[in-house]
């Protein structure tokens, strides 16, 4: 095996177990049914009394054939040690609730649950239920966000478990579900976010040189055309940190008083200048 591929299981263990403690600590004792298979085993649990991480994991066959046919075997593979370990876990790890206060359940259940969700979904599995069905959704909609696919489809499980624990409880999950979406997309795209700068002014040469010299920052040379001069120019391109934005902003602007500057977000870097995520 791969230290790649290794790596990837080691992940896929770690981000089960972070989620399971999300539910046992939090989530599960509050009532909190935070939507999905997970959400909809949490009510059967306190209807009938049924282990949440078995009926997790009799609830998720079906959708593990439709993950198989559209997302490949080995996907289907590691989601499956996935959604065994998460409902191994879940049954299997016997904690007192961490606290009772419901909006601190509610808070503190989501920031874990998106932590080990994300960490999951980033070793390229998911836990099943509606996770999977992000995923495969995810597939023929890539610009739709895992994060947001999860919080819509959750949603209507959270007003599902309305009818048994009340209004108020569901206003709850709903604070764990969109803290976990937030949290996943993080881990998802990186934390490497950045800045990208683009330059046009009449002294180019000038400022990507200084911005090499001074800065160690590549800089991108490209050709533009103004559309109502018909006038060709060039433009610059360069990606910088966070906490270089003033530098450079002071490098163009004392070259270059009149140049025209657009500062853009980066969501994430990979590349030689910035850490690989």
């Amino acid at each position: 095996m791969k230290k790649e591929e290794l790596y990837r299981y080691i992940g896929i263990v770690v981000g089960t177990f972070i989620t399971s403690l999300a539910f046992n600590f939090f989530l599960i004792p509050n009532k909190i049914a935070p939507g999905g298979i997970s959400g909809i085993a949490t009510v059967l649990y306190y209807l009938f009394r049924l282990p949440v991480g078995v009926t997790m994991l009799v609830m998720n066959i079906p959708l593990f054939i439709a993950g198989v046919k559209t997302l490949g075997g080995v996907f289907g593979l590691k989601s499956l040690i996935a959604t065994i370990l998460l409902s191994f876990f879940i049954d299997i790890i016997k904690v007192e609730p961490l606290t009772h206060d419901v909006m601190l359940a509610s808070v503190y259940g989501g920031i874990a649950m998106g932590v080990g969700l994300g960490i999951v979904f980033k070793s390229g599995a998911t836990t099943g239920g509606t996770d999977l069905a992000a995923k495969i959704v995810h597939k023929f909609f890539p610009f739709i966000t895992i994060g947001w696919l999860l919080f819509v489809i959750d949603f209507c499980v959270v007003i599902m478990a309305a009818v048994v624990f009340g209004p108020e409880m569901a206003l709850y999950a709903l604070v764990s579900l969109f803290i976990a979406s937030k949290l996943i997309d993080i881990i998802q795209e990186g934390l490497n976010r950045a800045k990208a700068f683009i330059i046009i002014s009449d002294h180019n040469d000038a400022i990507g040189r200084a911005v090499m010299e001074k800065m160690g920052r590549g800089v991108t040379n490209l050709l533009g055309e103004g559309m109502f001069t018909g006038t060709k120019k060039r433009v610059l391109l360069c990606v910088v940190s966070r906490l270089e934005i003033t530098r450079l902003k002071n490098i163009v602007y004392e070259i270059d008083p009149k140049a025209f500057v657009i500062l853009t977000d980066v969501r994430e870097v990979i590349g030689e200048g910035f850490t690989w995520k």
